[in-house]
């Protein structure tokens, strides 16, 4: 009997343990619920503008790049097609070559006029690509520029400046502000001769 007593006496006193903890858990919710409460209605009308200013944000990067991607596709639309018509201009220029070096040809009436409608058709295409904002990019005699020039060898040549264009092996092209390829060329260099010479004559003068 005794011990039934104490069993008991000892379940009430863990009900009471527990009901003091959950007493305790349902006081800390209220007072986190009282801590959120204390955002005042302007901190609310800040925070809810700040949300609102960075969506419109993201929203007008999105519309400016999809501007870009509009105006890029309508300027240069047809950039790889442009890209590879350039071949035919270097098709009639191998033609002409071929046509030119072919001794059986040389000095005939027929060559004259094959060569003549080869022009035609190349100054037409060049006329197509020109009303399309596709340009050839000017070489011969000019200084080379890296971003529309790519040397092929260098010539000695002592009339023109090193570094200039003497002699242009494919023709480049630009689009719009854009290279669509780079001109092939070659460029002018010091003779050899007169490099070792110099450099004699500067050994002479340091050797003094």
């Amino acid at each position: 009997m005794e011990k039934e007593q104490e069993q008991k006496a000892k379940n009430d006193e863990n009900l009471e343990d527990n009901e003091t903890e959950n007493q305790g858990v349902k006081k800390s919710d209220i007072e986190d619920k009282e801590e959120e409460k204390e955002i005042t209605p302007e901190e609310k009308i800040i925070e809810l503008e700040d949300k609102l200013a960075r969506t419109f944000a993201e929203m007008e990067n999105q519309r400016r790049r999809f501007e870009k991607e509009k105006e890029d596709a309508f300027e240069y639309g047809g950039f790889s097609l442009a890209k590879e018509a350039l071949n035919l201009i270097d098709n009639l220029e191998r033609s002409k070559q071929v046509l030119e070096n072919d001794e059986k040809l040389k000095d005939t009436d027929a060559l004259k006029k094959t060569l003549e409608h080869l022009k035609i058709i190349n100054n037409d295409l060049i006329s197509i690509f020109s009303k399309n904002n596709i340009k050839p990019i000017e070489c011969l005699n000019k200084k080379l520029d890296p971003n529309f020039h790519q040397t092929m060898m260098e010539i000695e040549d002592d009339k023109k400046e090193p570094g200039t264009i003497v002699h242009e092996i494919q023709k480049g092209f630009t689009i719009k502000d854009r290279l669509l390829r780079p001109a092939l060329v070659s460029v002018s260099k010091k003779t050899q001769v007169k490099e070792e010479e110099s450099q004699e004559n500067k050994g002479n003068l340091d050797s003094k």
